[in-house]
């Protein structure tokens, strides 16, 4: 067997990917998200846009899962948030993503605890453990991330800017396939 050869076959199409994960336990989504090469045009009648801000269109949403198409304008980012207790993963479709996570100190203040820039393909994990996160489009074009969700998030804690507290938000869907 040579290194390009292993026991599980690569999905190469987002009904592979959905097969695989229906299929899986959450123990392999992991593998199955890194091993998974979409093109953008595989998410074309998924997708949809708002120059206000980013916009959520469910792929897949049942009691193992959620698959998430997230489109971005230029500049639209998330508010800092948990994830509700859930695993995340986020993988770059198209464009260029800045990921800033944030611990809380000893009194509870938000504080930086790093950056990193993703482009596509790349991808990231998230869990509640490793502090909040927000995501930022720092493309100048639309860009899209795939999130997947192990199990689906309903609600989660957002920051507000403003109290400098975190308030519990529910999650929906801008578009459902």
């Amino acid at each position: 067997m040579n290194s390009n050869e292993d026991n599980t076959t690569t999905p190469q199409a987002l009904s592979d990917l959905i097969t695989a994960l229906s299929e899986g336990e959450r123990t392999t989504y992991n593998h199955i998200i890194h091993s998974t090469k979409l093109n953008a045009n595989a998410f074309e009648k998924y997708a949809s846009w708002s120059n206000e801000c980013y916009t959520r269109n469910c792929i897949v949403d049942n009691e193992k899962f959620e698959l998430i198409l997230i489109c971005w304008c230029k500049g639209h980012r998330t508010s800092i948030h948990d994830h509700g207790g859930e695993e995340c993963w986020v993988k770059v479709i198209e464009g260029e993503f800045k990921e800033t996570i944030y611990k809380q100190d000893e009194v509870g203040k938000l504080i930086v605890f790093k950056s990193t820039i993703s482009k596509p393909n790349d991808i990231t994990y998230m869990k509640d453990f490793m502090g909040f996160h927000r995501l930022e489009n720092i493309s100048k074009k639309r860009s899209m991330s795939l999130h997947l969700y192990a199990k689906p998030i309903r609600k989660c804690n957002v920051f507000n800017e403003v109290s400098k507290t975190f308030v519990s938000k529910n999650l929906d869907y801008d578009t459902i396939a």
